[in-house]
């Protein structure tokens, strides 16, 4: 059970990841695709059962994991627990990184139901909880400094945000409300003032380590998307997101390569 089974996983069910840590240095992939594989798995659970209660417990099931993690005794064995632990065992804050991952799998709880969001801070909340969290433990074991973390908070909200709004019609399709009572213009507003933050966040994030920047590239390979919806919010319940197979590949070479961020 090592990293590579992780990376199998990220790879079948996240392609646009899978490609975004594979543009990392080998060290910082060792880190990111165990995260990715459990971000991943806990995002799957509350789709595989039509039973309420099944879904749930298999999300306590992956909150139990990562109690044991913290604890640090015996691990339950499994092909992304057991890498996931190994990472987050280098960790001096073991306990405080296993519980913001543990975020996730109460955030989760949401894709179970089919209640709107009360507010925009608890939608807020959930893309924190599922996207930007994960992407911030992964920037601290990849060795971003602590003071530029909020920043790589900005960048990775950018991110998780582009990719919920482009899911909404899928979730929609399953008979939940991602953005019941959001007007265009709302989902106008948040994507811009996201990609405002991300892209003042980017010079200073780009500037480090590759190491160090590898979490946030998947975020910044959203940025477009974010920009599409900042200017034209009708696509996000039209599903109107089109993939750019060439434009994308050229800039995940630049955000893997270039020595700035500057061009974001």
């Amino acid at each position: 059970m090592d990293w590579q089974a992780c990376a199998a996983l990220v790879e079948k069910g996240d392609p646009a990841r899978f490609r975004a840590v594979m543009a990392a240095p080998v060290a910082a992939r060792a880190r990111l695709f165990p995260i990715y594989a459990f971000t991943l798995e806990v995002a799957r659970a509350p789709w595989l059962t039509r039973e309420s209660m099944i879904a749930e417990m298999r999300l306590q099931w992956w909150h139990d994991a990562l109690d044991e993690i913290a604890a640090g005794g015996v691990i339950r064995r499994h092909e992304v627990v057991t890498p996931l632990a190994l990472v987050l065992e280098e960790a001096v804050d073991t306990p405080a990184l296993a519980a913001q991952l543990q975020g996730a799998c109460s955030a989760r709880l949401w894709d179970i139901y089919t209640d709107p969001f009360d507010t925009d801070a608890a939608r807020a909340d959930y893309i924190s909880k599922t996207y930007v969290d994960p992407v911030v433990v992964s920037a601290a074991l990849c060795e971003l400094e602590p003071q530029h973390i909020d920043v790589a908070r900005d960048i990775a909200f950018a991110g998780g945000l582009a990719r919920f709004l482009a899911a909404v019609p899928a979730l929609e399709a399953q008979g939940r409300q991602p953005v019941e009572g959001l007007a265009l213009e709302r989902i106008a507003q948040m994507a811009g003032d996201a990609l405002a933050k991300a892209r003042a966040g980017a010079v200073l994030i780009g500037a480090q380590s590759r190491s160090a920047r590898a979490p946030l590239i998947d975020a910044m390979m959203l940025l477009p998307t974010l920009k599409l919806i900042a200017t034209d919010p009708e696509r996000v319940p039209a599903g109107a997101l089109p993939d750019r197979p060439i434009r994308d590949g050229l800039r995940l070479a630049a955000l893997a390569q270039a020595p700035s961020w500057a061009f974001a």
